[in-house]
C-alpha cells in the first residue's frame, strides 16, 4: 500500500491482539503511527519491539472523556487516519448484567470512539480515512453478548453517519466487523470444542479468523486503494451472515 507511506495514523488499543498487529503492519509500510493504550507496559514492549522512530506511544485511558480530549487536542500534528480498535467485552447472561457493565462497555466501545474522532477531527487532512473495529455482533444476536452487541451496533451507526457528514471534506469512514479472531485471547476463550462447535458449524469456511485477515482489510480501507468505499460495515466472518 504505497499510498500510505509517509502518512500519520492514530491507532487505539495497541497493547495487544489486533491493534498491535495493525501498528506493526503500518510501521512496515513506512507510516508514522501514534499508538494509544491504557497500560504502559504493553506500550513500552511494543516500542522496544518496533524500534522505530515512526512509532509514538501515548498512555491514555479512553474511558476518561476529559483527559482524552485534552491529550488528543493538544497534539501538534496533522493526521491522515484513525483506527478505533480499543474495545472490551463483558459476556454475561442479560439478567446478570450491572449498571457498571453497561457504562464501562459503552464508554470504551462507543463513547470513546465518538470522543477520539471528534477530538482529532480538526487535525484530519483532506482525503483521510477512519476505520472502526466493530464486530459481527452488531449484525447478529449472540447469547450473553447483549451489551457488547448494543455497543457495536451503535458503532456501526456512528460509522454510517460520519461517512455522510464527513464526505464533503473527503474523509471516508468505514468499519470492519469480524467474528471470532484467533488472537491470544481468542484462542484461549474459544479453545473448548463444546463452546466453539456450535458457532463453527454456522460458518461455511468452518474455522475462525486469523489476525492478518482483519489487519489487511483495515490497511486497505485506510489506503487510497479503497478511495470509493465509504460508510460500509464489512463482515469478516467466513460466510456466517450468509448461512
Amino acid at each position: 500500500m504505497s499510498s500510505l507511506s509517509g502518512k500519520t495514523i492514530v491507532v487505539t488499543g495497541v497493547g495487544q491482539g489486533i491493534g498491535r498487529d495493525i501498528v506493526t503492519a503500518l510501521i512496515n509500510l513506512n507510516v508514522k503511527v501514534i499508538g494509544i493504550s491504557r497500560s504502559s507496559a504493553p506500550l513500552n514492549d511494543l516500542k522496544t519491539q518496533l524500534n522505530s522512530p515512526n512509532f509514538t506511544p501515548i498512555q491514555l485511558d479512553l474511558s476518561d472523556w476529559n483527559q482524552t480530549r485534552d491529550t488528543l487536542q493538544s497534539l501538534d500534528i496533522r493526521i491522515n487516519g484513525i483506527v478505533n480498535n480499543a474495545g472490551i467485552a463483558v459476556i454475561k447472561p442479560f439478567e446478570e448484567l450491572t449498571e457498571n457493565d453497561y457504562d464501562m462497555t459503552m464508554d470504551v466501545n462507543l463513547k470513546a470512539c465518538f470522543n477520539v474522532i471528534q477530538s482529532l477531527l480538526p487535525k484530519l487532512e483532506n482525503g483521510s480515512a477512519i476505520v472502526n473495529l466493530s464486530s459481527v455482533a452488531s449484525l447478529k444476536a449472540l447469547a450473553d453478548h447483549t451489551i457488547y452487541c448494543m455497543s457495536k451496533a451503535g458503532l456501526d451507526a456512528l460509522t454510517r453517519n460520519l461517512a455522510l457528514e464527513l464526505a464533503p471534506r473527503n474523509i471516508r469512514v468505514n468499519s470492519v466487523n469480524p467474528t471470532v479472531i484467533l488472537t491470544r485471547m481468542g484462542r484461549e476463550n474459544w479453545s473448548d470444542p463444546q463452546k466453539a462447535g456450535p458457532l463453527l458449524s454456522r460458518i461455511p469456511l468452518n474455522r475462525f479468523g486469523e489476525v492478518k485477515e482483519v489487519v489487511d482489510p483495515v490497511i486497505w480501507l485506510l489506503s487510497d486503494e479503497s478511495s470509493y468505499i465509504n460508510g460500509h460495515c464489512l463482515p469478516i466472518e467466513g460466510g456466517l451472515m450468509s448461512a
